[in-house]
């Protein structure tokens, strides 16, 4: 029987937040949906050790790290459900109500990918996600509704947002044959909001449904201040501007980010005494005048 709801996660030298998650997901919803787990070029192969663990599930190995996009992309491509869920492997579940993500896209066919109320693991579970603001068209700025604000059910409206999040996202399949699959340029940060642009230009929205909750542990691989984040995020905002921005506002944009944005973040860094973070940053404005497909 096809699974009406696929589940794909990726793990990278991640494997006591992999089986936490998965524990979690097989606990609440049992055989309600497909599990598709993605070792996505860990150290060890981790995927042995899972396929042990868990024999009725769906695990795959990629002996290289190919991204977040690319780390979910080889996982949607195995997986059998009509509707496809990724979800970080630093997150849980505590209830069923993931299911109703499902049902809000039976509702409603012109919505192609609907989220869950994110609300950060720690106590006291704060929220991170509510949805999110459009970004800025030079700056490329915007906001998470509702980052750190303790759950008083201020957030229960459902509405539409500008972008997925890409803890937890669910779309309907047909998303993929209409706006095609996220871009693995990125390899790491801004893949969904990109892939966001393509999906709303396809014809569809994204919707925000609080029925739902997931559970995330912010920033257990890469770290919240690490060179690696830094890197990404400089070099990924640079490559966004050019995939989605034009003429004027585009060259805007590249000089907001290579003349206020890139000095003012290096400086902060030094002052800090993080030069690491300083050279990452340097390290992603020159990566994206690198990238060898000038159209990616």
């Amino acid at each position: 029987m096809t699974p009406r709801l696929s589940v794909i996660t990726v793990n990278y030298n991640g494997l006591p937040l992999t089986v936490a998650l998965v524990d979690s997901l097989r606990r609440h919803l049992a055989d309600a949906v497909e599990i598709v787990v993605v070792d996505n070029g860990s150290a060890c192969d981790e995927a042995a050790e899972l396929r042990r663990r868990y024999p009725g599930i769906t695990v795959l190995r990629s002996e290289r790290n190919l991204g977040f996009a690319g780390g979910n992309n080889l996982g949607i491509r195995a997986a059998k459900g009509d509707y496809l869920l990724l979800l970080n492997n630093d997150t849980e579940v505590a209830d069923d109500s993931l299911l109703d993500l499902c049902r809000t896209l039976d509702r409603d066919p012109a919505v192609g990918a609907v989220c869950p109320k994110i609300r950060f693991f720690a106590p006291p579970r704060n929220i991170q996600f509510a949805g999110y603001t459009p970004l800025t068209r030079i700056t490329l700025r915007n906001a998470l509704i509702g980052f750190d604000t303790p759950d008083r059910g201020q957030f229960d409206t459902p509405h539409d947002t500008p972008y997925a999040h890409g803890a937890a996202m669910m779309f309907r399949r047909e998303v993929l044959e209409k706006a095609g699959p996220m871009s693995e340029v990125y390899f790491l940060y801004y893949e969904e909001l990109d892939w966001s642009e393509r999906i709303r230009a396809a014809g569809y929205r994204i919707a925000y449904d609080p029925r739902a909750t997931v559970l995330h542990k912010e920033s257990a691989t890469t770290g919240q201040q690490s060179p690696l984040r830094t890197y990404y995020l400089t070099r990924n905002r640079l490559l966004y501007a050019r995939r989605n921005r034009s003429g004027a506002v585009r060259l805007l944009s590249y000089a907001y980010q290579l003349c206020v944005a890139l000095p003012k973040s290096v400086l902060a860094s030094l002052l800090r005494g993080r030069s690491d973070l300083a050279r990452a940053a340097l390290r992603g404005a020159g990566g994206f005048f690198n990238l060898k497909n000038k159209t990616a």
